[in-house]
């Protein structure tokens, strides 16, 4: 009903069942899905791992009551690109999904805190970082990525420079988000370019 009855919003699927997504999506190839964790049989986050390879240009985002961090990260990992809490209000969930149609990288200020401090945590006994499977910090490419951004180059002027699909830019910078812990490219300029100046 929200997502129908919304202006600028068109709703051409949905699915009970991770099995009924797997199967139809991407014959629909949407631009956005939401997607519960807690379905019938497979979880919503193995309905990601299916679907990501067939639809690499949709952005997923995780519509769940579920917020331990081990779900949000395994999501993460999966190919989510924002996580968002069943009681966010309408009108933010329909901005969440432009956002992540933009680029962004939509997320509950609860989740978006918990990332942050994932990366906060002191080294462990074994001198690991908690949450070391994702890397603090950026990669040549994905610094390189920000660099163009800094220069104002679009998304497609990024991807064109690098010779690769618009998609891959976009999952170098869902990467970025989470290690700068930002939500937006903008944000990430802002966070790369304070970095530069300490």
């Amino acid at each position: 009903m929200l997502i129908g009855g919304s202006a600028g919003f068109e709703l051409i699927g949905s699915y009970s069942d991770a099995e009924s997504a797997i199967e139809s999506l991407p014959q629909t190839s949407p631009n956005v899905i939401l997607m519960d964790i807690q379905l019938p049989q497979k979880s919503g986050i193995d309905c990601i791992r299916e679907l990501k390879p067939k639809l690499a240009d949709t952005q997923i985002i995780i519509l769940s009551i579920h917020q331990d961090e081990e779900r949000v990260f395994e999501a993460l990992r999966a190919g989510a690109i924002g996580y968002l809490s069943k009681d966010t209000a309408p009108s933010v969930i329909l901005e969440a999904i432009e956002d992540a149609n933009r680029g962004g990288s939509p997320m509950s200020s609860g989740i978006a805190r918990m990332v942050v401090c994932h990366y906060q945590s002191p080294p462990t006994a074994t001198g690991q970082e908690k949450g070391s499977e994702i890397a603090p910090h950026l990669s040549p490419r994905e610094t390189e990525i920000v660099e163009l951004l800094v220069k104002g180059f679009r998304y497609k002027e990024v991807a064109d420079h690098f010779s690769c699909s618009i998609n891959t830019v976009r999952e170098h910078l869902r990467r970025i988000y989470v290690k700068l812990h930002v939500s937006s490219s903008r944000e990430a300029v802002v966070k790369f370019l304070q970095r530069q100046h300490k």
